[in-house]
């Protein structure tokens, strides 16, 4: 199968390698070029433009940062509607607004083409693994289509409803994961300060009701001080504004997950928005 992948960050970069490993031919863009040389290296085909991925692709991936990158690379100058993509499929795997989700659905299907808003959760592990969760909107055929690629990048894969459901999906999830990571958070900064073996704690939570997620995968990263990341923080913020943005249009009051994001943008504000979303620890420790 010919598939385009535009955006090959932290976790489009391993997706991309999945692709290549199972036999298929992709087609690479990125803003930064040089983030495309070892899926080169490895039998990537890298093209100028967007456009230029769709005009070769049966499938079309995307995986950028900001709902502002989504809509350039869709409908900027040289975004994939420039060019003709009639018969062919779009999947957004950005955590980005439903709106607009609901809007490239449409276009996609003025033009013949079919469209899916499919946000992942699971981070650099999570698709260095294979092991992401999908969470889909849109319609059945193409998601049918589409679902062998997804069985290669994940784990987890579910069609939540029609267009603007996958992202709906990712907020509901963005909202868990603030408060399991301000709370992670707090366990270690009061275990530290209680002079307990932080180590021995996080041995014993995690076979209890406190396990999750967030505590397996970051808390052994924060006491090795790796604060690379896995999901950017300036991603994060972005996501639980989009949260609450569309929690506001719902007409709903999410105090827990506005106070995330105002810790989030004091951690961003410090100079650490590069980091890991682990680097929220950097609050009460140095």
């Amino acid at each position: 199968m010919k598939i385009g992948f535009i955006g090959t960050g932290v976790m489009g970069k391993s997706i991309v390698k999945h692709f290549l490993a199972a036999g298929h031919d992709v087609a690479v863009y990125n803003r930064t070029k040089s983030k495309t040389d070892e899926l080169v290296a490895n039998g990537a085909i890298w093209q100028e433009t967007p456009a230029a991925v769709a005009a070769t692709s049966e499938i079309i991936f995307s995986m950028v940062g900001y709902p502002s990158d989504v809509e350039e690379i869709y409908y900027g100058a040289n975004g994939i509607f420039s060019a003709t993509v009639t018969g062919k499929l779009l999947v957004d795997l950005t955590t980005s607004i439903p709106t607009l989700a609901e809007r490239i659905y449409q276009t996609a299907k003025e033009t013949g083409a079919a469209a899916l808003d499919a946000p992942v959760s699971g981070g650099d592990l999570g698709a260095q693994n294979g092991t992401l969760t999908i969470m889909v909107g849109g319609d059945q055929s193409t998601y049918d289509q589409v679902f062998p690629l997804f069985e290669i990048m994940g784990k987890s894969y579910s069609l939540q409803g029609s267009a603007g459901a996958g992202q709906h999906t990712k907020m509901a999830n963005q909202i868990m994961i603030a408060g399991t990571m301000t709370g992670m958070t707090e366990m270690l900064v009061y275990a530290k300060a209680a002079n307990l073996d932080v180590p021995k704690v996080l041995d014993t939570l995690s076979g209890g009701a406190a396990q999750n997620w967030s505590m397996a995968n970051y808390a052994p990263r924060i006491l090795k001080e790796d604060y690379s990341p896995g999901f950017f923080v300036k991603h994060f913020i972005k996501d639980l504004k989009i949260a609450l943005d569309e929690a506001e249009k719902l007409q709903l009051n999410l105090p827990a997950t506005k106070l995330a994001e105002e810790l989030y943008e004091r951690l961003a504000d410090q100079g650490f928005e590069n980091d890991g979303t682990q680097a929220l620890i950097k609050l009460w420790w140095s």
